[in-house]
């Protein structure tokens, strides 16, 4: 990926390390960070990546936009903030087909908020917070916001929460079904990156085709998910890591899977 100070990155037991890197800002969105992250997930395709871990450095995941950008003359405007920035980012993380986990460590907020629900599992410090910020400034949320906010919690929550604005806890999102877990603060680093090296030894192919029925089934007919869940498992089926699995089985022994 470029050099770019406000994205670190670094692979780890197989676990792409992705940290948003403006804590001055709350790692809110520059067009170069925005840029320099999809740089990152598209590293991630490195056979060497089995999982991919997001968080933010300092107090706070992300606050979301710079608003700075946005109000300054020479930036980039608000058609190519969402179109080369936002947009490929959100397709990005659904399309990579390897489990990306977002470690929520301070405020989500607007973009920043989003962007973490679109990935595929969420965890959260006990003092992270999430809130739709975008109705106080007089926009709509963006970034997949009311694709995915609506499908996690319901409607009715995900109506008042994008109006009103409010400020939601780790707990409560948990609660509502926001995200996966809440994490005890003084545990949160270690537990958090466990669960993506969790993931990156497990069969990894089968997880990207479970990605991939779970893509496809917000827009399909039960007809056709079903029709999809008998081709990818056929593909699943194929794969080193179900005969490994399946013999590990039989042998009563660990398994060792590739991701192939």
């Amino acid at each position: 990926m470029p050099a770019s100070s406000s994205i670190l990155f670094a692979v780890e037991n197989g676990v792409a390390m992705i940290t948003l890197n403006r804590p001055d800002k709350l790692n809110s969105f520059n067009r170069e960070m925005a840029l320099a992250l999809q740089a990152a997930l598209d590293d991630c395709a490195d056979k060497a990546v089995r999982a991919v871990y997001i968080t933010g450095a300092g107090k706070g995941f992300c606050a979301g936009q710079d608003l700075a950008e946005v109000v300054d003359p020479q930036g980039p405007g608000m058609e190519r903030i969402l179109s080369e920035h936002y947009n490929p980012l959100i397709t990005r993380i659904r399309n990579l087909p390897k489990p990306v986990i977002a470690a929520v460590n301070g405020v989500a907020a607007g973009a920043g908020a989003n962007i973490a629900l679109a990935c595929d599992i969420v965890v959260a410090s006990e003092k992270a917070s999430f809130v739709q910020a975008f109705s106080k400034i007089g926009l709509i949320p963006d970034s997949g916001g009311t694709y995915f906010l609506p499908r996690l919690i319901g409607f009715q929550k995900a109506s008042a929460l994008m109006m009103l604005g409010d400020k939601i806890s780790a707990a409560e999102a948990e609660r509502m079904g926001m995200i996966y877990q809440v994490i005890p603060e003084e545990a949160f680093q270690s537990h958090s990156v466990q669960i993506a090296q969790t993931l990156a030894q497990m069969p990894t192919a089968g997880l990207a085709y479970t990605k991939m029925a779970l893509n496809a089934a917000a827009a399909n007919t039960l007809e056709l998910q079903l029709q999809l869940e008998d081709t990818l498992q056929q593909k699943a089926a194929h794969t080193h890591d179900f005969k490994e699995g399946v013999q590990a089985f039989i042998d009563k022994r660990a398994p060792v899977f590739k991701g192939e």
